[in-house]
């Protein structure tokens, strides 16, 4: 039976040339990686800045691109400028990603690949409609490469930094479905996790979510009943102006709320 990356290998060698929208995280940073030493005449990288992106994201994708020399352009997407993301409607993601999408195809004719893999199929993930709309490959996916194999892969390269990085979905993930989003939120956000996370192990879950009752901190369950944990976020909140309620177990996806909406006129 043929390797994770003899498969990954045998799909991006089909792709003529390939444009990767690339965050910042493991997932598309690992494909930027690969794809790149094995085709770095035929591929080159996108990353979108924003509000709802950390800027040690940002960096961490020039200082690579930098180190390893990508063809890397870097740009807005728009979401911001979209009141159908703005709103923040339990399928935002699929605004988010029809304008990423959109403002690369406008660079390109080329192929557009996505760092996703398999699985991110079992999850809600109205991203991938935006994807499936404008033919947007997902070669993790065809090589039938999970996460655990993306983080495998990216010891097995000498990325160790990525392959430890923790899950970090963006931003715009920890506001409530229904609370409008707003810069200022998502920086807050960004400062609490950051004040945060030396509390808690490297990959250990972690988000603060806004949410109609308050800001909700989430951690997995080991660290969830943290006295320390609860105390510093209390402090961030008082220090913002802002209602604290609570720290309770993570829960993926525990953001959105209500019916998911599947179908875009």
């Amino acid at each position: 039976m043929s390797t994770p990356e003899a498969r990954l290998r045998s799909v991006l060698a089909s792709y003529p040339e390939l444009t990767i929208a690339v965050s910042g995280g493991v997932d598309s940073m690992t494909l930027a990686h690969l794809a790149h030493r094995w085709n770095p005449d035929r591929v080159a990288m996108f990353h979108a800045v924003s509000p709802a992106v950390p800027g040690s994201a940002t960096e961490r994708v020039r200082r690579h691109a930098e180190t390893h020399g990508w063809t890397l352009d870097i740009g807005g997407s728009g979401e911001f400028e979209d009141g159908r993301y703005l709103i923040n409607p339990v399928d935002r993601c699929y605004f988010c990603k029809t304008n990423l999408y959109d403002r690369i195809r406008s660079m390109t004719e080329g192929v557009i690949a996505s760092g996703a893999n398999t699985d991110d199929l079992g999850d809600y993930r109205p991203g991938l409609i935006a994807a499936a709309e404008r033919d947007i490959v997902h070669p993790f996916v065809e090589a039938g490469i999970s996460k655990a194999d993306v983080r495998a892969l990216a010891r097995h390269h000498g990325l160790i930094d990525l392959a430890e990085l923790p899950a970090q979905p963006c931003l715009a993930s920890r506001i409530e479905t229904g609370i409008v989003i707003s810069a200022d939120d998502l920086a807050f956000v960004h400062q609490v996790e950051t004040a945060l996370a030396p509390l808690l192990p490297r990959q250990a879950a972690l988000r603060c979510r806004v949410t109609h009752e308050g800001i909700v901190i989430e951690a997995d369950a080991d660290h969830a009943t943290s006295a320390m944990l609860k105390l510093q976020a209390m402090v961030l909140c008082a220090e913002a102006g802002r209602l604290f309620a609570g720290v309770r177990p993570y829960e993926r996806g525990s953001a959105f709320i209500g019916k998911p909406v599947l179908h875009h006129g």
